[in-house]
């Protein structure tokens, strides 16, 4: 059996019931999001598509996932977070992405409770696996299915199939988590947070593609796709006017391009 038959076989079998899906607005989260819906409706289940609505995520992501929902259908419901509540957050330790998924998936934990619901989606891929993801261990203890990860799907197989489908987000780049633009053990504040976003949300305005704005205390790194590295220099002046006025002292252009866990070397040096 093919890849991408297992994984709708295996959510005809949860659409047998009523199911949750968390829901971004991205790729992965969106097949999911589809997929649950085509396999609850000849049942007459429901689907929910639970968006985080939180801190450490740029304020696009909520706007998107709202349209996507539109889009594919499902029940939309928004759970509200402050990460920054929990001290241990703040300092941005190595564990953070444990402790960020531990909360949240347990709030939504929490919510399918109230609806009497068992099956909690999550869009972890194949890809994943294979780097440092500490929030995985966070799902795993909460009893969180990842049908992706399961049917061993890979990211590029994801969107072709999202495509198929004709998601409109089948191809957008993903806006992880606003902590992965900081080192390990720099302390997090929603100030720093917010000049990232806005910094971030110009760029790929400008320039388009792939983007993440890295701070190392004044210095802003600009990791873009290597083939809009020539874009990125001919506006040059603009760029450094316009992230200046967001607080950032030097900015850098990252000559490796966009890379996925950047801040994550010295981690995997370590055996992490």
């Amino acid at each position: 059996m093919d890849k991408k038959k297992r994984l709708k076989e295996k959510i005809k079998e949860y659409g047998k019931e009523d199911i949750c899906v968390a829901f971004s607005g991205g790729v992965d989260s969106s097949l999911l999001l589809k997929l649950a819906c085509d396999a609850a409706l000849p049942n007459g289940k429901k689907v929910y598509a639970v968006t985080f609505d939180t801190k450490l995520h740029p304020a696009c992501d909520l706007e998107n996932a709202k349209k996507v929902v539109e889009e594919i259908g499902g029940i939309h419901e928004i759970i509200e977070i402050d990460e920054l509540e929990q001290k241990e957050i703040q300092n941005n330790p190595i564990n953070r992405c444990y402790l960020c998924k531990y909360h949240l998936f347990g709030k939504l934990r929490e919510f399918a409770d109230t609806k009497k619901i068992e099956i909690i989606l999550d869009g972890t891929n194949e890809e994943d696996l294979y780097q440092y993801r500490p929030g995985i261990k966070a799902l795993q203890e909460l009893n969180i299915i990842s049908p992706l990860k399961d049917a061993k799907m890979t990211k590029r197989e994801v969107k072709e199939m999202a495509a198929e489908y004709g998601i409109s987000v089948a191809f957008r780049p993903s806006t992880p988590c606003m902590a992965t633009r900081l080192p390990y053990g720099e302390k997090l504040d929603y100030d720093i947070l917010k000049r990232i976003e806005k910094g971030e949300e110009y760029l790929r305005d400008f320039i388009g593609g792939n983007i993440r704005l890295r701070i190392h205390k004044d210095i802003a790194r600009i990791e873009v796709d290597s083939e809009n590295f020539s874009e990125v220099l001919e506006k040059k002046e603009e760029i450094v006017k316009n992230l200046k006025k967001y607080g950032f002292f030097y900015i850098c252009l990252d000559l490796e391009g966009f890379r996925s866990g950047s801040m994550d070397i010295d981690l995997k040096k370590k055996g992490y």
